[in-house]
């Protein structure tokens, strides 16, 4: 009986998804074309990224994001600015870079200032360098299923699903978080596999009762270990989009991780989970726009 119970308790402790697996597949690929255009003498890709503040979550993906360029072969560019920088020099520096010919992928990392209308800025980028998949165009095209460049945190999730080979086809899923970034995108990508598909906001009334009937739960909100386990539906998938640094200087997502891994089948690491997906998923991007680029110089 001793060991029953001990094999029982084994049962329950939730799976952890390696994210790192996943983006070291999609790197894979992008290394392999790029060791094309080096063979053949054409210049590497170059990834432009804006970053402005010093929000500590958007400071650590740039810096993931420069690192993993500097690795595999990507040139990589970051444009600093601070929380005062006007929403003119913004869209004067992209101009700039939608007009530079060398320039193959452009990265405006969000949120921005309140002060600054992040849509205007979206949607000045020019869509065949918009590795992040955001600018209104390519939203637009994700909706029919037409979109090249896709949201790279969407993208990432759907990595997940393909790795973990789920039947999506009326797969129940709740999302916690409706931004423009994450929540929304998801969900039409999930909406074009078959899932049905509920999204979640701060008007929500009753959340739990969301939660209980999920079998997949996608949480993008950035409150720290906002979810508890209980009350996530036993047995359910979970991905943890969010990342948030504590006073102590860990890091930690939006689902209470600990009491998670006793009610889910599967769940994301935070650090190193989603982020790590994303990431690559902007390398992925960037090859994607260099091809045009290239084609059309």
């Amino acid at each position: 009986m001793f060991f029953t119970n001990i094999e029982s308790i084994i049962y329950m402790i939730a799976k952890i998804i390696n994210c790192k697996f996943i983006a070291d597949d999609i790197l894979s690929k992008v290394i392999k074309k790029l060791s094309f255009y080096q063979e053949n003498k054409i210049r590497s890709p170059r990834l432009d990224v804006i970053l402005v503040g010093d929000d500590i979550a958007s400071n650590l993906y740039v810096k993931n994001k420069y690192l993993v360029c500097k690795d595999i072969g990507i040139i990589c560019n970051i444009h600093k600015f601070s929380n005062f920088v006007s929403e003119k020099e913004l869209l004067f520096l992209i101009d700039k870079l939608n007009n530079n010919i060398n320039v193959d992928g452009i990265l405006i990392q969000l949120p921005l200032p309140k002060i600054i209308n992040t849509v205007k800025i979206l949607e000045n980028i020019s869509i065949f360098k918009d590795v992040d998949g955001l600018n209104p165009y390519n939203i637009g095209c994700l909706y029919f299923n037409k979109s090249k460049l896709r949201p790279c945190a969407s993208s990432g999730v759907i990595s997940i699903i393909k790795y973990l080979n789920i039947n999506t086809y009326g797969l129940n899923v709740v999302i916690v978080g409706a931004s423009d970034i994450v929540g929304k995108p998801i969900g039409i990508e999930l909406l074009l596999i078959g899932c049905t598909v509920t999204i979640t906001n701060r008007y929500t009334n009753n959340l739990r009762f969301y939660l209980k009937n999920a079998d997949l739960l996608i949480v993008a909100i950035g409150k720290s270990c906002f979810i508890h386990g209980s009350w996530i539906k036993s047995g359910a998938i979970v991905i943890d989009v969010g990342i948030n640094l504590l006073d102590n200087g860990k890091i930690v997502g939006d689902v209470d991780f600990i009491s998670a891994l006793y009610r889910a089948s599967h769940i994301t690491p935070v650090p190193g989970g989603v982020g790590v997906i994303t990431v690559a998923t902007v390398m992925k991007n960037t090859l994607i726009a260099s091809k045009y680029n290239l084609i059309n110089m």
